[in-house]
């Protein structure tokens, strides 16, 4: 059943191409109530890219929306997990399965609390600091070495808010913010695909955007 299915979403689909295919990932929860917390900023870099690349979104399977499209003459495969955050890696292994990415080739954009608001971080591999959207990927694919956008989001005082603070909207200083982190967001994600992660890290890896927009305040 998956090659006819196949055959029709990718023309032309070969063993080869899906094994150069990229899978791009973007984490948060699904709904108008989580739209716009921090905790879904991974869903606002991926709508951004798919705005960018006009690719359209409204394929639903493998618990996901999901598109397809090229970067840098790459082909490509947009993601939103439709479970909610801690179930994301039930999206994730059906979409890799499906589409025989390597592991190597998947990149999950997502919240993270050890960063400061505004931090645009790059890495591949590591430990999930309790992301339970990451922990759940892991679990699913039995390895963690996939490449990862961090995007910071600050921590509250109370550690013991720390579930309530992700899911709660951006304050008001920092949604002016916003648009300019998922812009650099986006763009690191092409450089990964275009250039390779090393010169994405050394282009992207030390930029904290509203460190940057405070010294042009200046």
């Amino acid at each position: 059943m998956f090659p006819s299915i196949l055959a029709k979403i990718f023309p032309g689909h070969t063993k080869e191409t899906e094994q150069a295919m990229y899978l791009i990932v973007g984490l948060g929860n699904p709904g108008n109530r989580f739209r716009a917390t921090r905790h879904n900023i991974g869903f606002m870099v991926l709508e951004k890219l798919a705005s960018q690349l006009e690719v359209d979104l409204r394929q639903k399977s493998f618990n996901a929306l999901w598109g397809k499209g090229k970067i840098d003459y790459k082909n490509v495969i947009l993601a939103m997990p439709q479970t909610y955050m801690n179930l994301s890696g039930n999206a994730v292994r059906q979409l890799h399965a499906f589409f025989k990415t390597e592991i190597s080739n998947l990149m999950v954009i997502h919240d993270d609390l050890d960063l400061s608001f505004g931090s645009v971080r790059l890495k591949t591999g590591g430990g999930n600091a309790g992301h339970k959207g990451l922990a759940s990927i892991e679990e699913n694919l039995g390895s963690s070495e996939f490449m990862r956008i961090r995007l910071g989001i600050g921590k509250p005082a109370d550690k013991y808010r720390i579930e309530s603070y992700v899911l709660e909207p951006f304050k008001s200083d920092e949604l002016p913010l916003l648009p300019e982190i998922i812009e650099t967001a986006a763009g690191a994600v092409c450089e990964i695909i275009s250039s390779g992660i090393q010169k994405a890290m050394g282009k992207y890896h030390k930029i904290n955007i509203s460190n940057s927009l405070m010294k042009e305040v200046e």
